[in-house]
C-alpha cells in the first residue's frame, strides 16, 4: 500500500527504498531517493532557494502569504504542453457570438489585471502569463478552467447559465484569479511535497523533450501529470482527488470581483450567477461546484466585498 504524501489523501508507492523527513513547516514531507551526491546537492540547493523565495511570496490583490516551490517557467512549460494536448483532443468553437464574447471578456479582465500589476510595481510579473481563451463544444458540461500561465477554457454548457456578459465575467474572473494567485502551483507543492513536485515536473519535461526515462521517473511523471491536471482545475478527467480548497475558491471569488470592478462590469451579477450554477445541478452538485463554498456563504461574501471592490477599482481607472 502506498504512503500518504502531503494532503489531501494522495496515495502512491514508488518501488524504491526511501527515507522520509517531516518538515514541520506546513507539514510538507521530503523524500530522499538514492542518487549521486552531486545531484542531491543540486536538488537540495534548489529546494532551499525555493523555500526562501516562496516564504515571502504573496498573492496579488489579497496579500496572503503562500508556499509555492515550482519555478513559474517550469510549471508554465508543463501547463502549455498539457493545454495544447487538451485543445487538440476536444472540439473547439473558433467563431461566432459566444467565442467573440469569451475573448472580449477575457481581454477586458486581463487589461484590468495589467492595470493593477503596473500600478503596484508588479509589471515584471506580467511575463509569467501568456493568455489564451478557447471555447470547447460541450453543451452538457457547465464547466470552465484556467491553467497556470493563463490558458483558459470555457465550455459551451456554461454559457446559458452566465446569461450575459456580466455573468460570463463572473466565471472568467474567478478562473483567471486562480492563475493570478498561482493556486495550481501551491496545490502541487502541498500535495506532492517540495522535492517530489520539483523532480516530478523535471521528469515530465524531460519526457516531453524526448529523453529516455527510468521506471521511477516514469512513475513520477505519471503522478505529476495526474496531480497537475487536477491542480489546474481539469479534474473531471483524472482519478486523483485534489480539489481546490475552499480557501482558494473564496480567494478566487474575491480577486475575480476585484477584476470585474476594475474592468467596469456589474458586480451585482456575481451572487446570482453562482446561485444559477447551484440550481443547474438539480439534486446533485455540479462537478464545477463540488468544492466551492455554500451558495449562502458565497452570496454573503460577494455582497460584503462589493463596496471594497468598488473602492479598489477607483485607484486603477
Amino acid at each position: 500500500m502506498g504512503k500518504v504524501i502531503g494532503y489531501p489523501y494522495l496515495f502512491y508507492n514508488f518501488k524504491v527504498k526511501r527515507k522520509y523527513f517531516l518538515l514541520k513547516r506546513r507539514d510538507v514531507i521530503f523524500h530522499q531517493t538514492k542518487t549521486n551526491p552531486m545531484n542531491w546537492k543540486n536538488l537540495a540547493l534548489t529546494l532551499i532557494v525555493g523555500l526562501l523565495l516562496s516564504a515571502c511570496a504573496k498573492v496579488p490583490f489579497t496579500g496572503r502569504k503562500q508556499t509555492k516551490a515550482i519555478p513559474v517557467a517550469q510549471i508554465n512549460q508543463m501547463s502549455f504542453a498539457e493545454y495544447d494536448t487538451f485543445i487538440k483532443g476536444n472540439p473547439t468553437v473558433n467563431s461566432g457570438p459566444e467565442v467573440e464574447m469569451v475573448r472580449r471578456v477575457g481581454s477586458r479582465l486581463v487589461q484590468a489585471m495589467e492595470k493593477y500589476y503596473r500600478a503596484e510595481g508588479l509589471a515584471a510579473k506580467l511575463l509569467e502569463f501568456n493568455w489564451e481563451f478557447n471555447v470547447v463544444k460541450d453543451d452538457q458540461t457547465p464547466n470552465a478552467f484556467c491553467m497556470p500561465g493563463g490558458k483558459v477554457v470555457i465550455y459551451t454548457g456554461i454559457m446559458p447559465i452566465t446569461k450575459d456578459e456580466d455573468g460570463l465575467a463572473v466565471v472568467m474572473g474567478h478562473e483567471i484569479a486562480h492563475a493570478i494567485a498561482h493556486h495550481g502551483n501551491e496545490r502541487m507543492t502541498q500535495a506532492l511535497g517540495l522535492q517530489t513536485a520539483l523532480s516530478g515536473v523535471d521528469a515530465f519535461l524531460s519526457y516531453r523533450s524526448g529523453q529516455s526515462e527510468t521506471p521511477e521517473q516514469a512513475q513520477q511523471r505519471q503522478l505529476t501529470h495526474q496531480v497537475f491536471m487536477q491542480a489546474a482545475g481539469v479534474g473531471a478527467q483524472v482519478g486523483v482527488i485534489l480539489p481546490f480548497s475552499r480557501k482558494h475558491e473564496s480567494e478566487a471569488d474575491k480577486i475575480g470581483l476585484y477584476l470585474m470592478a476594475i474592468a467596469g462590469y456589474n458586480l451585482n451579477a456575481a451572487a446570482p450567477f453562482w446561485e444559477r450554477m447551484q440550481a443547474a445541478g438539480g439534486s446533485s452538485v455540479p462537478e464545477f461546484m463540488s468544492t466551492h463554498p455554500s451558495p449562502e456563504t458565497r452570496a454573503q461574501n460577494l455582497t460584503t466585498w462589493i463596496p471594497e471592490a468598488r473602492e479598489l477599482a477607483k485607484k486603477y481607472q
